[in-house]
């Protein structure tokens, strides 16, 4: 289903939206910023534990040397010297042997010097230990770099969701919202924990080993680099044509999250309409599109380590036979070799985990740019400078040639004023769409007005801090809310100070809600989840009402608020609602016109314009829109009764 903003949906095909993987790793790497004293730490770390993993094969090809050096030494008779004993090995034909053990440094007649033997390997065991440690401290300090940014990613996405404006939730669909704010931070920080320490580490040892190799022979460690541009390229290619499945497979998470999120909390009307088997094909599709994103995405990336070590192997292959032959010409010594080889191995595995690292990569960069693209939602207009506002607020509102459109193109309010004295009780009637819910919107600053101007007791509102403005508006909706928590909280919510539970008790005897909620088995202290499970909608609406109480605003506004409760109950609402009413400005949109009665003014809007205002015998005996609204609700009334 296609929202009216479009740019939020998560729907479409790869191609839909290039992904800037660029700018987003950039972008995502700036976020480390403010850890810059642990990440030096862990980098400093990292380095001498790659340089103490990367001595060692080094240290232990000295101890083959050693070992192999005693072998040949105990073969050769004793008391001649090495030149000596390789000049009888070439004088008996055999000088291919003599090249070969003139690398090794031997003595005649002397076997393997273990005490030597065990002191390199006992440095070798120290050096190792020393490079595991380092190696702790690296990835404890990596760990917590990680936590704190994604814990500030989370409050920067909690604090943008708090500054967006209305109309970005009137376009995007929950779920989708939901999902960047919850499982694309977790890709993102999955993907930094599993490959952010683990991809300095390769980078280092790649470094590193190269260095080695090259220290101890440049021709193989160009031999060993010869499968390097292979490599890079088959990377490069894998990774060009898995990324933008990884870019469809979290944009089809969040339109199946969003999909479920809608179906779950209509799930009642979903029955009631016998849409079950329409919800379910809806799911399915959305299913199969996340099944063959994620699996084309993790199945071309996935290529990426069989060919890798492919490379691998033929780079292993490469470098045991130009060593061979090394050592064969006594160029290099057995140690050396074994050393190399090791080399090569530790060479190749980071190559390949770089590689591997691609599809991880690729997910959590899709995921930070999906994250991105909400930070940088427009926000709404931050609050002017305080030029001005009401010293002592007594609820005075005037409308003056206000103006507002929610598309450009399309004009909905147009040159609309309107005077509201301090106290009075207008009542805001007509049919759908005529504008009644947006001007209530407009005064709550919800939305800003494109024309004229709205003020309070002679003060612009657009100049008064939002927080202030609506601090003072008491609102209740017919759509009611409820948060996980017990019914005194849920009431307790609109309060702007500490309040007692015998104050909380009060407000919901002033609401009609005290019967009801006495008879849970809990009382007020009877715990309700999100969606007020455990109570009708006529008694959540109590609550909210009673929360409206509590609040004790200066503007009341009431949109539909009694739509959900029995008539009787309406009739003590409303004479509870003439109480509080009683110095406040209040606001009432309605549609059953017999709740509106004794208002002070009606304002009969069509078409975003005051039509007729005036109290409701007035209005009767002139006979325009709002008495053919009553008549029509009248005759429906008579209708229904026959």
């Amino acid at each position: 289903m296609a929202g009216p903003g479009g740019r939020m949906m998560a729907g479409g095909t790869p191609g839909e939206r290039s992904m800037d993987f660029k700018g987003s790793s950039k972008r995502l790497l700036r976020q480390l910023a403010p850890e810059r004293t642990a990440l030096w730490l862990m980098l400093v770390a990292g380095v001498l534990s790659v340089a103490g993993a990367v001595v060692g094969p080094k240290i232990l090809g000295r101890a083959t040397d050693l070992i192999f050096a005693g072998v040949v030494g105990r073969q050769m008779p004793e008391g001649v010297t090495k030149a000596e004993a390789l000049a009888k090995l070439r004088a008996d034909g055999d000088g291919g042997m003599a090249d070969m053990l003139s690398g090794v440094a031997f003595t005649p007649g002397r076997g393997i010097d273990f005490g030597a033997v065990g002191e390199v390997l006992l440095l070798a065991l120290a050096v190792y230990v020393v490079a595991g440690l380092l190696m702790l401290v690296s990835t404890r300090m990596s760990i917590k770099v990680i936590n704190r940014t994604v814990f500030r990613m989370r409050e920067d996405v909690q604090t943008k969701l708090a500054r967006l404006p209305l109309s970005y939730f009137d376009r995007a669909k929950r779920g989708e919202v939901l999902s960047r704010a919850t499982n694309d931070l977790d890709n993102i920080g999955q993907t930094l924990q599993q490959s952010m320490g683990q991809l300095i580490n390769s980078l280092l040892t790649i470094v590193g080993v190269l260095a080695m190799m090259f220290w101890i022979s440049p021709l193989l460690a160009l031999v060993a680099l010869v499968t390097v541009p292979v490599s890079v390229v088959v990377a490069a290619r894998i990774g060009k044509r898995s990324q933008p499945h990884f870019v469809q497979q979290w944009k089809s998470t969040g339109a199946l999250n969003a999909h479920v999120e809608e179906m779950y909390t209509g799930h009642t009307l979903v029955k009631v309409f016998g849409r079950q088997e329409e919800a379910a094909q809806g799911f399915r599709e959305q299913n199969e599109a996340l099944y063959e994103a994620g699996f084309k995405a993790q199945f071309t990336s996935g290529m990426m380590q069989p060919v890798m070590f492919f490379v691998s192997n033929i780079n292993y292959v490469l470098v045991a036979v130009v060593g061979g032959l090394r050592v064969a010409s006594g160029t290099l010594s057995i140690g050396d070799v074994q050393a190399f080889i090791q080399y090569s191995r530790q060479f190749s595995m980071p190559l390949t985990q770089v590689a591997s690292m691609a599809n991880l990569v690729q997910s959590g960069v899709a995921s930070a740019e999906r994250v991105f693209e909400l930070l940088d939602a427009e926000e709404q207009r931050p609050d002017a400078p305080v030029t001005g506002k009401p010293r002592d607020v007594e609820g005075k509102v005037a409308l003056e040639h206000v103006s507002f459109r929610y598309e450009a193109d399309k004009p909905l309010i147009e040159d609309l004023s309107l005077a509201v004295e301090p106290g009075q009780t207008v009542a805001i009637v007509g049919p759908t769409g005529a504008g009644k819910t947006t001007l209530v919107n407009l005064l709550m600053r919800f939305y800003e007005v494109t024309g004229g101007r709205i003020t309070l007791d002679g003060v612009d509102i657009a100049s008064m801090p939002r927080a202030e403005l609506r601090a003072g508006i008491g609102m209740v909706l017919q759509d009611t809310w409820l948060f996980g928590g017990t019914i005194a909280e849920n009431i307790a919510y609109g309060a702007t100070r500490e309040v007692t539970r015998a104050e909380v008790e009060a407000a919901a005897r002033a609401a009609h809600a005290d019967r009801f909620v006495r008879t849970l088995p809990d009382g007020y202290d009877t715990v309700v989840d999100d969606d007020g499970a455990g109570v009708s909608a006529g008694e959540k609406q109590l609550i909210t009402i009673a929360r409206a109480f509590l609040s004790d605003p200066v503007i009341l506004v009431l949109d539909e608020a009694t739509s959900s409760v029995d008539t009787r109950t309406e009739v003590l609402i409303q004479k509870a609602m003439a109480r509080l009413a009683q110095g406040r400005t209040s606001f009432v949109i309605a549609h059953r016109l017999s709740t509106i009665r004794d208002a002070d003014v009606i304002l009969v809007m069509e078409d975003g314009s005051i039509v007729e205002q005036g109290m409701h015998e007035e209005l009767l005996v002139s006979g325009g829109a709002y008495a053919r609204l009553y008549a029509a609700q009248f005759a429906a009334a008579v209708a229904e009764v026959d």
